[in-house]
């Protein structure tokens, strides 16, 4: 072979070479085309049986088959749960599904080893629930005006149970005070059973029950419901009164379910994971399974739901400011 031949061998392997390189780069899998490739965790910071808990088991059933891959659920409750999905890998492998009460859980407890705000990155609101107060079905109060003149009657004295600090059911209860000028105390528990129980055996006055878990408790007797958060009666139980027509036209609270990820997930895996659990969440079968239970199925882009907590995070933080004066 001579030189002539040797240098155009030598231009066509570099030249070869180098259109591989580019190839390669023109059509380089972005992360989310193999994502999942293994097993996916959903984190839900509150107990089996709780609002939060349902809903993630519903969309984890859904997902699994969309994405070939087991999904699970893993509960958590309180800040150990919290903190345990802001620490995991950014990778889309471990996310966390729970309330509206996460814009708050920083103002509550400064002590936190993660920052609420910081260390997360939302992925899509999947649900609105309205919320219906509950109280013993011994209490004296039988409807939503004598429950805050019996409150106010005894200042400090009336208190009302939550699902843990954060939940959506304290930044209900917390808005319910403000709202009707009550003085009561907060009585935290681990999750929405939990306060539920409180309630039944008088060890608190109320609770602020997601309408998913309490219908069968209020058509059986077990607690009785004074009001609910929506905008008109539900159809399953037609017989308790929105607040407005309780008599408390000003309460007005939107409890709200979403999905996070760690901080840093990238964002194409961000918009695979809203996207395919907004396809589950615009399922027929899980509309009409939510409906039923009083739970109204959404579905967002990551950026609409980032401007959602970026709004409610000042909302009720200046809430939760005046309930600490």
């Amino acid at each position: 072979m001579n030189c002539r031949r040797l240098f155009h061998t030598g231009l066509l392997s570099i030249a070869l070479g180098l259109c591989g390189i580019l190839g390669s780069e023109g059509h380089a899998d972005t992360p989310a085309d193999s994502y999942p490739s293994q097993l996916v965790r959903i984190v839900v910071p509150f107990s089996a049986g709780s609002a939060t808990d349902i809903l993630a088991r519903v969309i984890s059933d859904k997902l699994g088959p969309i994405w070939k891959q087991q999904v699970i659920v893993e509960n958590r409750p309180g800040v150990a749960g919290v903190a345990s999905a802001a620490k995991s890998a950014p990778d889309g492998y471990t996310i966390m599904l729970t309330s509206n009460g996460h814009t708050i859980i920083g103002k509550i407890n400064k002590s936190l080893p993660f920052d609420p705000v910081n260390d997360f990155v939302g992925i899509a609101k999947v649900a609105s629930m309205p919320m219906i107060l509950i109280t013993s079905p011994d209490s004296p109060a039988k409807s939503l005006s004598d429950f805050i003149s019996n409150a106010r009657s005894k200042p400090g004295k009336a208190s009302y149970a939550s699902a843990g600090l954060g939940s959506a059911a304290n930044i209900a209860g917390e808005l319910f005070k403000q709202t009707a000028k009550l003085d009561m105390m907060h009585v935290p528990y681990r999750g929405t059973p939990d306060a539920q129980t409180s309630v039944m055996r008088a060890d608190t006055d109320m609770f602020f029950t997601p309408a998913g878990n309490s219908v069968d408790l209020i058509q059986s007797g077990k607690v009785r419901a004074l009001a609910i958060s929506s905008a008109a009666r539900l159809p399953n139980l037609p017989s308790v009164p929105t607040f407005a027509e309780a008599g408390l036209p000003q309460f007005v609270y939107d409890a709200w379910f979403g999905i996070f990820a760690p901080a840093g997930t990238p964002r194409a895996i961000l918009q695979k994971i809203s996207q395919d659990v907004g396809a589950v969440m615009n399922m027929p079968e899980v509309r009409g399974l939510l409906s039923k239970q009083g739970v109204s199925a959404a579905s967002s882009s990551p950026e609409e739901f980032a401007a959602l907590i970026k709004a409610d995070t000042a909302r009720f933080g200046r809430l939760m400011d005046g309930a600490q004066k």
